[in-house]
């Protein structure tokens, strides 16, 4: 027989393997590092400039970064911020190489969302994340999952429950409260109605003394910060039932949107949510945050199912919320009925030279036409590597396996990375203008 006790030692026998395996991962230190750039990448595949021009510019203008240059002389390579450092002061063409962001508009939210386990989301999230930087934005991640694969993927190890989504909701719920009650009196009678009323338990935590950014961290990556996951924030599910029933007039799906609204328009270009795979009360978060929703799905019929029963089942939980609170609550800048400026399909684990994959690509074009990415993301070697050793194909240095391979990986999310950036750069003029 097992009981709590038991688990406990494994769980302690495991967290002694986990401590070897970030070692083997990361550095000594257990930090995640981000590796350089070769000038090759930067000039191809990163700015996107003819190699010749590229050394052109470099010649031409001393006071441009020169990187780090090999013992033999043949190949410089470049750090992130000096790659930023070269963004903003090259022209090619007398053309800006900024990726494009509109004036006066907030970062803008895509949430990666399925309840399909396994469909590739914190996959899809991580790269997009990190294309995103190599292309120029500054982004925020917020991981919703409390399994906190994005997380430890971005570096992220040893995060207090306090410091994750929940967190974020309980610091809401005892905000929301306090408001609401400061604002309860009867403005014909001037009786005061009822206070609600928090248990010591909640209010003794100091959540509500957070400021928003206690609650983002920093990643290896200096234009990425994220608002980590981790395994002892499974329990929010819970924790929420609780907290609605303590105050059932608390909107505690719009816990996230309001905090995000807190945070600088400028801060940020991309906040990117990895969603877990329920739709629970930290998926509503995300979801109801959220601009655009980007739905991975793998290939096979039972993962189209699944897709299938998620849409049909987030449609109902939105509208059961708009009939519920009638659209009359204050969530910062949201509304209901909550609307999205897009939705997209995108199937991951794609292999071309599989008939079925082929055959279900062709089943969720008929059903979901110009809503699916028209490049799927595939499967190949470096993308399986990429997942063991918690890495994106951009952080994997191409020497470490063949080019070809190498290129073929980062081509497949390259092409899906610009299709969801150009979903979202159509719709960011759709968001109101905060100017």
């Amino acid at each position: 027989m097992f009981d709590h006790k038991d688990l406990h030692h494994l769980h302690e026998q495991s967290l002694k393997m986990q401590s070897w395996i970030r070692q083997q991962t990361f550095s000594p230190e257990m930090e995640k590092t981000l590796r350089r750039f070769s000038s090759w990448e930067v000039s191809e595949l990163i700015l996107k400039v003819n190699q010749s021009t590229f050394r052109g510019r470099l010649a031409a203008d001393p006071s441009l970064p020169d990187g780090e240059v090999e013992e033999d002389g043949r190949q410089r390579w470049y750090s992130l911020e000096e790659i930023n450092e070269l963004r903003r002061k090259m022209k090619v063409n007398r053309k800006t190489l900024m990726p494009p962001r509109p004036a006066g508009k907030r970062a803008f939210r895509a949430a990666i969302a399925n309840f399909k386990g396994g469909a590739g989301k914190s996959t899809v999230a991580l790269h997009f994340a990190h294309a995103a930087a190599l292309d120029g934005y500054r982004v925020l991640v917020v991981d919703f999952d409390p399994q906190a694969t994005l997380s430890h993927s971005m570096g992220l190890h040893d995060v207090a429950e306090d410091h994750t989504v929940w967190g974020i909701m309980a610091r809401d719920l005892i905000k929301e409260t306090d408001r609401m009650n400061s604002s309860s009196v009867a403005a014909a009678s001037g009786t005061s109605l009822p206070q609600r009323k928090l248990p010591a338990s909640i209010r003794d935590m100091g959540l509500d003394e957070l400021r928003v950014n206690d609650f983002i961290k920093p990643t290896a990556w200096p234009t990425i910060d994220i608002v980590p996951s981790c395994a002892n924030a499974a329990f929010v599910e819970f924790a929420s039932a609780q907290y609605r029933h303590l105050n059932p007039e608390w909107s505690f799906f719009a816990a996230v949107s309001r905090y995000l609204d807190a945070i600088p328009d400028d801060a940020y270009d991309l906040i990117i949510f990895d969603c877990p795979p329920a739709i629970g009360y930290q998926s509503m978060n995300a979801v109801f945050a959220a601009d655009m929703l980007y739905i991975p799905s793998g290939t096979a019929y039972w993962e189209y199912d699944s897709t299938t029963s998620f849409i049909g089942q987030l449609s109902e939980a939105l509208e059961d919320l708009s009939i519920g609170f009638d659209g009359t609550f204050p969530a910062g800048n949201m509304t209901l009925p909550k609307a999205f400026t897009d939705v997209r399909f995108l199937l991951t684990r794609f292999e071309p030279g599989n008939e079925l994959h082929q055959a279900m690509y062709s089943a969720f074009q008929k059903v979901f036409g110009d809503r699916l990415a028209v490049h799927p993301i595939e499967m190949t070697r470096a993308v399986e590597q990429s997942g063991r050793f918690l890495s994106s194909v951009y952080e994997i240095d191409y020497r470490d396996m063949t080019r070809e391979t190498w290129r073929r990986a980062r081509a497949t999310f390259d092409r899906g990375y610009e299709e969801f950036k150009a979903s979202i750069v159509e719709s960011w003029d759709k968001l109101e203008d905060r100017s």
